[in-house]
């Protein structure tokens, strides 16, 4: 694979980036392992984790499987979510950073981290106490860089403005959902995070499988641990699913006019855009993780773009929920009015 430069970094990382978010829950270990031996061999100099996947599991099993091999590996993981049952063990304040990363490190076994990444805003931390933490790990060396995700293009904007001020470190990377289907970070975040020179890491190639080819007009429902747990983004029965849907049977025919699986078609976009440096895939066999390797290699023309963009209009999205945010002042308790 052709390396990319992350942003503004320097670092030539590979355009897939291994996630690891299905090792201890999809994936028993030695298969994780397996998966995470083959993508190395296979040219993915990248793997993206996060501490609050399987509590920890994930990567622990990453670490297990690096034995040997860390240098070869840009590591990435991510701090936010909570830890266990007591719910001081989450967010994005000094307090849990500084003991969150001590329990990365300590499980992907490792002195460093190569870039560690608020996994979600923290609307109850102030963003400079977690800007100034994030600074201080980098000084410190315990982390090489350090990112975001899912955080919208104002908070972008607002971190960038508060590092300046404050002789900090700013935000390296942006991570966040990109696809066929969810095309809301063309708008605003893109245009951002190029001005200031932040790699985008785009995870969701496939749209929750919604561009696998399983979902086309007259199919049936295709089966789906995710549809199981969140029916109302998967239900094609649902009335704000017939559009994506239909959208989803459209571009199918699309690649089968030019010669692709849609698999091939979905992560040849997600790469395309100048603003992303690497595409986040979670493969569970090695066929799979073939799929996407083999489909990393497919360049797409301007027509075939444009036809893109006449199916998924450039810059929206069918679902909110699709996005990966959660934005506060679109929560009932903000809408509602007060005397």
């Amino acid at each position: 694979m052709t390396a990319r430069v992350l942003g503004r970094t320097g670092v030539l990382i590979s355009p897939l980036t291994l996630g690891a978010m299905n090792f201890g829950r999809h994936q028993d270990e030695d298969t994780s392992i397996g998966i995470i031996h083959a993508a190395l061999d296979a040219g993915i100099t990248a793997i993206d984790t996060a501490d609050v996947y399987e509590q920890g599991e994930s990567e622990r099993i990453v670490g297990r499987a690096l034995q040997g091999r860390r240098d070869d590996v840009f590591l990435a993981t991510k701090f936010h979510g909570r830890i266990g049952d007591d719910p001081r063990h989450a967010g994005n304040s000094r307090r849990w950073i500084t003991r969150a990363v001590e329990g990365s490190l300590r499980r992907l076994g490792t002195d460093h981290i190569d870039l560690y990444q608020a996994h979600r805003p923290d609307p109850d931390t102030d963003l400079l106490e977690t800007l100034r933490t994030l600074d201080g790990l980098v000084r410190s060396g315990k982390i090489l860089y350090y990112g975001t995700s899912v955080f919208p293009a104002h908070q972008q904007v607002e971190a960038h403005f508060l590092a300046s001020q404050h002789g900090l470190i700013a935000p390296h990377t942006q991570q966040l959902p990109y696809s066929l289907l969810v095309r809301s970070a063309e708008r605003e975040v893109f245009p951002v995070v190029r001005k200031y020179g932040v790699g985008v890491l785009g995870y969701g190639p496939l749209a929750a499988g919604w561009l696998s080819g399983k979902y086309r007009l007259g199919a049936a429902q295709p089966e789906s641990a995710r549809a199981d747990l969140i029916p109302g983004r998967f239900d094609i029965g649902a009335d704000h699913n017939q559009r994506k849907l239909a959208a989803a049977d459209a571009l199918a025919a699309l690649a089968e006019e030019n010669g692709l699986s849609l698999i091939e078609l979905a992560v040849a976009f997600a790469l395309n855009h100048p603003a992303v440096s690497s595409v986040i895939i979670g493969p569970r066999t090695a066929e799979h993780l073939d799929a996407y390797v083999k489909a990393s290699q497919v360049v797409l023309d301007a027509a075939v773009l444009d036809r893109i963009d006449a199916i998924v209009d450039p810059g929206t999205h069918f679902l909110e929920r699709d996005t990966g945010v959660d934005t506060p002042s679109l929560q009932a308790s903000s809408l509602r009015r007060t005397a």
